[in-house]
């Protein structure tokens, strides 16, 4: 998966302490200290938008809800706005939006 960052520099940073972190320079919590001071956020995402990833997979709610592993009337309920994807769902959702459905299967 393609990372984003905020910068060039911060892209430049964050490389280096990947390599410090596999070379057992730096430990696994300050290696998640630099991922999120270097990485682009998860943005959260509107019902609309997420009606859109699931018809641009071509499936149905029930499909996508399995591929999620959560229930088809929590995806419905998303795309409603009745609810906000979040956590772990809303990065499955971020990388189906940027991967297609093969990320995660």
């Amino acid at each position: 998966m393609s990372r984003k960052y905020k910068s060039e520099a911060m892209s430049a940073i964050h490389e280096l302490m990947a390599d410090l972190h596999a070379g057992g320079v730096i430990d696994k919590q300050t290696m998640r200290h630099f991922d999120d001071a270097c990485l682009t956020p998860i943005r959260p995402l509107k019902p609309e938008e997420i009606k859109a990833i699931r018809e641009k997979e071509n499936v149905s709610q029930t499909v996508f809800a399995n591929y999620l592993n959560v229930t088809s009337s929590l995806i419905s309920k998303w795309e409603r706005g009745e609810k906000r994807p979040s956590g772990a769902s809303l990065k499955l959702l971020t990388l189906v939006e940027k991967n297609g459905l093969s990320a995660v299967t």
